[in-house]
């Protein structure tokens, strides 16, 4: 077996970005300062994630101007960690919120789940962002049950009117899009893809710049006063603004109670192989898709521009991340490619993603601050999630048509049971029972 080759993993709360390939490879440095004095605006946005970033870029295109205050660096978070998939979607079990939206606001929100892949795309082609971006996506069935969803899949997206191309695969036919014999069928979807998380952040930072909006890194916020007027303050400043959005998803803490109860941090990993020969990478993906199967602890993986295997999941809901990530993660790469015993581990890092109880993104006006926005808990899932949130967010603060934003805005969400100590063993417990009743059903 080849060594692993452990980069140092950064502290959690680090100012500086994951020893990860997407750090490694980043393709631009922002040279942003630190919040010093006070500054005044018609939005402050605390969270410089993607939907910080992009609510900072609709909002300065509808001509208000914008401070975004980020803790660490940009992209510092989940944005600028994640495995780098682009699905469609957003929510799962849409039709749950049949009793709160109606059939035609749940139908809406599955049009908006294809609409926010497109919001992507325009973006990267506006600010022209070099992020790698590649279309092509598999759905992996691991179970005949899964393949059946699949069939159903297909026939929904076509109702909608979905434009890009589909295809259901049968078992016989997986080795067209990926080496490996565990799977009994997938879903191909050609308006789906893959690209470089940081590096889209880092382009998104400087399109918001090119804008006019004022960003700030290494600037944690301390305090909130609200009020007709909200303040903002950080170690050596204050930000006045009419509106505020609150964009920290699972890095919010304790900074809005109201918030913090309602998403839960959890841990979610990737690791990269070395880079992998021609053709052992057409092997692995022979279309250079990014793939995802459909277990409780699901894998997904895809290569990189240079023929890394990124390979992720295994999400942990109980506070607590594998002693070390690469001896914890590269089994489950080896169920899956067994071929690739002899490949050397290059880079390992893993974050927190913020999950919410129905797994539908929370984007709101906090219920008792009118002047208080927010947006978060994308469950995994936030890459295009959260550029449609940026977009809905502006189109409500700026007094325009408001009616999607409604939608996410009128969905309940609990607070998660057991407080800040408690509910990330008690979801860990509920989540054990999902992965013991898929393994009954095997």
């Amino acid at each position: 077996m080849r060594p692993v080759r452990q980069p140092s993993p950064q502290p959690v709360h680090s100012a500086h970005h994951a020893a990860s390939y997407y750090a490694a490879t980043a393709n631009r440095q922002l040279v942003l300062p630190t919040l010093e004095g006070r500054e005044e605006a018609d939005v402050c946005i605390i969270g410089g994630g993607f939907s910080g970033l992009n609510s900072a870029i609709e909002l300065a295109k509808r001509g208000l101007s914008v401070v975004l205050l980020e803790a660490r660096q940009i992209g510092w978070g989940a944005s600028g960690r994640n495995g780098g998939q682009l699905i469609r979607g957003v929510g799962h079990g849409l039709e749950q919120f049949n009793d709160v939206l109606g059939s035609d606001g749940v139908r809406r929100l599955q049009q908006l789940g294809l609409e926010a892949v497109e919001l992507v795309r325009q973006r990267v082609a506006e600010f022209a962002i070099d992020c790698d971006l590649t279309w092509g996506y598999c759905d992996l069935a691991n179970t005949p049950a899964d393949l059946a969803g699949f069939v159903e899949d297909y026939e929904h997206l076509h109702s909608l009117g979905y434009r890009h191309n589909l295809r259901l695969l049968q078992a016989h036919e997986m080795h067209e899009v990926v080496g490996s014999p565990r799977y009994c069928g997938g879903l191909i979807d050609m308006g789906s893809g893959h690209l470089h998380p940081l590096n889209l952040a880092l382009g998104e930072a400087a399109a918001a710049a090119s804008l006019g909006v004022r960003l700030f890194e290494q600037s944690p916020v301390t305090r909130i006063e609200s009020g007709s007027e909200v303040r903002v303050h950080c170690a050596s400043g204050e930000v006045r603004a009419r509106q505020l959005i609150i964009a920290c998803n699972a890095y919010l803490n304790d900074l809005e109670p109201y918030l913090g109860g309602k998403v839960l941090p959890a841990g979610s990993y990737v690791i990269a192989t070395e880079p992998l020969p021609e053709a052992l990478a057409r092997e692995l993906i022979p279309q250079n898709m990014a793939l995802c199967d459909q277990r409780v602890a699901l894998d997904y993986y895809r290569l990189s521009a240079d023929r890394r295997l990124l390979f992720g999941g295994a999400c942990h809901y109980s506070g607590r991340d594998p002693a070390n990530l690469s001896d914890y993660m590269r089994p489950k790469m080896l169920k899956v490619f067994p071929q690739l015993a002899d490949v050397a581990i290059d880079y390992h890092w893993g974050g927190m993603i913020g999950i919410g109880a129905n797994r539908l993104p929370q984007i709101g006006c906090h219920p008792q601050q009118r002047n208080l926005f927010y947006a978060q808990a994308y469950a995994g899932h936030g890459l295009n999630a959260t550029h449609l949130a940026g977009k809905l967010l502006a189109q409500a603060i700026a007094g325009e048509d408001d009616s999607d934003f409604q939608l996410f805005n009128r969905v309940p969400h609990i607070t998660f049971p057991g407080g800040k100590l408690l509910r990330s063993p008690l979801l860990a417990l509920g989540m054990s029972w999902y992965r013991l009743r898929e393994y009954l059903r095997r």
